[in-house]
């Protein structure tokens, strides 16, 4: 129980942190529907968007790398790293300003009554600030700290949905001006935070160029990258497949089954953001050898959340979906059982998912999701054509489950010391690379 409660607390203030995140979009999402014209609620989606594009690219090339360097190779020298990063952030705020920049003035000459050239350049103003404070964020994490983070998410929730009320009331309310003061609030609660990181992170000799932490960021990201494109096909192409083999009103009642399992996957962001440097930390000092055993620690917490989850939502389903959807639905609560099974198994994966990205082979974690993604649609494609609904389901479980299957398979082979053809082709392009730059240098 000793080394429980910490522990338990420490995941608690992550899932506080990212609820409150989640919760001030959810809310300013809300609030902007209600209180913006449709046209002007469109632009802002629209653009919305495309930050949502712009910070997965941000979260695989920045955030992810920093969360398994900074526990294992840079975990002695966190203050100059995190140096580092905040260069690395200003040359990607300067390549984000002249793209959406560029974007936002094309839009406004094509179409200057649309709305949409002013939401891209809110965009553009509030993307830098809105990252900085989700570097600064992230970085309490490498010191196991959830819970600083989580104040800074207070903060942040709070300045924003003030602001946002006060533009408001003075009838100022635009897409630009709503990303604006998005980003005003980020920016505010970025600084706040980077100063008590400041004061807070260990110093260390940190002797590391910026060229070179970006070139391991560079190549551990690119696969990240990759991951997350290879896990979102299977979780998002069904509502499309549905809408064109069977009908949109199909579409939506499958988007209201998935909504339920979002809290879990809210909560196993949460876990993921203080487990990961801790994974890395922990492997970096015992070795591969450690990382089953961390695994499967990590997997019993995160099937135990989604169990206990889908307990309660199972025993009250029909009174959740009169709380969520007004009654509406109730013909298809029938399949949640099913739903709750790939939601679990989605969960079983995510021991092995961290170990993997602790041992800097995101590669690994994509071959597995790739694999699980061809078979998904393989099975799924047709399930959904002869079967609808259910198949639809079952063609996103049968992802869920192979997942689950070859990360546990691969995590095996990487603890024995066995490594994939995939990584062996990295490893020999990394030669080729460094003996090139030898021969530039003489």
């Amino acid at each position: 129980m000793s080394r429980f409660v910490p522990w338990l607390h420490k995941g608690g203030c992550a899932v506080l942190d990212q609820g409150l995140i989640s919760g001030s979009n959810f809310v300013v999402s809300i609030l902007l529907a209600r209180w913006l014209v449709p046209e002007q609620y469109g632009a802002y989606a629209v653009a919305f968007g495309f930050f949502v594009l712009l910070s997965l690219v941000y979260g695989s090339l920045v955030l992810e790398p920093m969360a398994v360097f900074g526990g294992s190779s840079y975990r002695k020298s966190l203050r100059g790293y995190l140096g580092s990063l905040i260069w690395i952030h200003v040359a990607m705020s300067l390549a984000i300003a002249a793209a959406f920049g560029g974007s936002a003035f094309i839009a406004w000459k094509v179409a200057p009554a649309s709305g949409l050239g002013g939401a891209l350049a809110g965009v553009t103003i509030a993307s830098p600030c809105v990252l900085l404070f989700w570097l600064a964020r992230r970085s309490f994490y490498l010191e196991l700290s959830p819970a600083k983070a989580a104040v800074g998410a207070l903060i942040y929730f709070a300045i924003s949905l003030g602001l946002l009320f006060l533009v408001y009331r003075r009838g100022l309310l635009s897409p630009f001006s709503a990303f604006v003061l998005i980003g005003i609030a980020a920016l505010g609660t970025g600084i706040y935070l980077l100063v008590r990181l400041q004061k807070e992170l260990r110093p260390g000799p940190f002797d590391h160029p910026v060229s070179e932490v970006w070139g391991r960021h560079w190549r551990y990201g690119c696969w990240a990258l990759l991951s997350c494109v290879a896990s979102w096909v299977p979780a998002n192409i069904y509502y499309a497949l549905l809408g064109s083999f069977k009908t949109m009103a199909q579409s939506g009642q499958l988007k209201a089954l998935m909504n339920l399992t979002l809290p879990v996957e809210q909560v196993k962001v949460a876990l993921g953001l203080l487990f990961l440097p801790y994974a890395a930390s922990v492997i970096g000092r015992e070795g591969k050898a450690s990382a089953g055993a961390l695994s499967r620690r990590m997997t019993l917490v995160a099937v135990g959340i989604a169990i206990a989850y889908w307990a309660v939502i199972l025993f009250w389903q029909g009174a959740a979906f009169h709380a969520l959807y007004s009654g509406r639905y109730i013909e298809v609560t029938h399949l949640l059982p099913i739903v709750a099974l790939g939601s679990i198994a989605w969960c079983g994966s995510f021991g092995s998912a961290i170990a993997l990205r602790a041992m800097e082979s995101p590669s690994s974690v994509f071959v597995a999701f790739a694999l699980a993604t061809a078979a998904s649609l393989v099975i799924g494609i047709p399930a959904t054509w002869f079967y609808g609904l259910s198949g639809a389901i079952w063609g996103t479980n049968v992802s869920d489950v192979l997942s689950w299957i070859f990360l546990v398979w691969i995590l095996r082979r990487k603890a024995a010391g066995r490594s994939l053809g995939i990584e062996r082709l990295g490893a020999w392009r990394g030669r080729q690379e460094a003996t090139a730059a030898e021969g530039v240098s003489d």
